[in-house]
């Protein structure tokens, strides 16, 4: 695919409605084919759900189709979901695999120049421009996010830093030393690098970083407050998992920051009731499920993402949009009957301006009830025995958005451990009982 030059868009970014849901027909009805033609698992389940890829008529009767989750790829560990032949697969990547078997992923050469072009693209929606010089902190390997960035980074033109993920100090240096204009990276992360500045004296807003992209955790729009007054630069969200492509499958346009656009060209978006699995009407807040338009070695259809957003309209491109991910579905804790997402603790904390933005939950059986302790850490220069008020304060506030009781702990500035990826934000003991 021809990259488009630094000051247009391609011309599916601008398209009618009409034209992109052509579009995503046509590609859809050979996305299931091509599933169904070459992957035994699709064939047998929509078998029996007495659907075929020949019925389907609009965009509306793929909810007819059944659902893929994790669990199937992992029971076709490593190879059985592929849809070509080994010989033609080019590149693996699989998930870490902590509760079970990882997820393998496979690409052609052919989903490989797709995904480096979508992550051109995203980039570029970013505010990002051939010539550019982007740090690259996700990590490489296995984990899609590195070599996805990179790539992507590449195809649009850009020099590529590949530091990948840890090596703080280096990570500034190299900030200082080779004047980077763009970062991708957790967010939880970036602002360990802003630390690290602030531990050398050095000032995080006085660098040659203009653009963040960040991505591989939920966060919160109070993150990105604090990610931009702290570094100085525009932080945009990028969305994607391995087993749909890696990142790249949604990002943020700087001009709107209103959340992640779909690429539809090549993702196709349902928001279902978690429960139900009904799906719901654009605007409401449900489950996402993404169906891939255009891969080769490893067609996704209708998989169960377990990410909360909603489907939003378009603004500034003709795809819709996504808000940014609440929490995962899987991830919600249920305190004393009420339902609880980590990131609705993240804008509560931020908002208080003494603490700063690392937070632990940490859940406990006290008896027959649950116990939650909110564990954060007071900011840079704040005196922790001033905090003791601030800290009654944020449980009050807890309580009245969330619905919770809580004992908040203030810990010195540091104490919590960092990530160097992915922030582990909850400790739940009541699954040790």
């Amino acid at each position: 695919m021809k990259t488009p030059s630094p000051e247009e868009l391609e011309p599916i970014e601008t398209a009618s409605r009409d034209e992109l849901r052509a579009l995503q027909l046509q590609r859809l009805k050979w996305s299931l084919h091509h599933a169904y033609d070459n992957v035994a698992h699709y064939r047998r389940s929509w078998d029996a759900a007495g659907i075929h890829p020949a019925q389907v008529r609009s965009l509306e009767d793929l909810s007819r189709f059944p659902f893929t989750a994790k669990r199937d790829l992992r029971e076709h560990y490593p190879f059985g979901l592929f849809a070509v032949p080994r010989e033609r697969i080019a590149r693996l990547h699989a998930s870490s695999g902590t509760t079970g078997k990882p997820t393998v992923v496979g690409y052609t050469a052919g989903d490989i120049d797709t995904w480096a072009a979508l992550v051109a693209r995203s980039i570029r929606a970013a505010g990002g421009r051939p010539g550019d010089t982007v740090q690259i902190a996700y990590g490489y390997g296995l984990f899609t996010g590195g070599l996805g960035a990179h790539y992507g980074a590449e195809r649009l033109g850009c020099t590529v830093i590949p530091i990948s993920g840890g090596q703080t100090e280096k990570q500034v240096q190299l900030i200082r030393d080779l004047k980077p204009n763009i970062i991708m990276v957790t967010p939880s992360y970036l602002l360990v690098i802003a630390e690290e500045f602030k531990r050398q004296g050095l000032d995080a807003r006085a660098t040659s970083l203009r653009i963040g992209i960040l991505g591989a955790e939920p966060w919160s729009e109070a993150m990105r407050s604090q990610i931009e007054s702290t570094m100085q630069i525009d932080a945009l969200d990028i969305y994607g998992l391995s087993e749909v492509m890696g990142p790249g499958v949604a990002s943020e346009c700087v001009e709107s920051k209103d959340g992640p656009v779909i690429w539809e060209d090549h993702f196709y978006p349902e928001v279902i009731d978690p429960q139900s699995a009904a799906v719901v009407p654009d605007g409401e807040l449900g489950e996402l499920v993404l169906t891939s338009l255009t891969k080769e070695a490893l067609p996704i259809i209708r998989y169960r993402t377990r990410d909360l957003t909603r489907l939003l309209v378009p603004t500034a491109r003709s795809m819709r949009r996504m808000q940014k991910v609440l929490g995962r579905s899987d991830d919600m804790l249920i305190i004393r009957g009420v339902n609880v997402y980590p990131s609705q603790f993240e804008d509560l904390i931020l908002q208080i301006g003494l603490f700063a933005p690392h937070y632990l939950l940490e859940v406990e059986r006290a008896g027959n009830l649950d116990a939650l302790t909110v564990h954060v850490e007071v900011a840079v220069g704040v005196d922790h025995s001033a905090c003791q008020g601030a800290a009654a304060q944020l449980a009050h506030r807890i309580k009245a958005y969330i619905g919770v009781n809580v004992a908040v702990k203030t810990n010195p500035c540091g104490s919590l451990t960092r990530s160097l990826g992915k922030a582990q934000h909850v400790i739940d003991k009541r699954k040790d009982r």
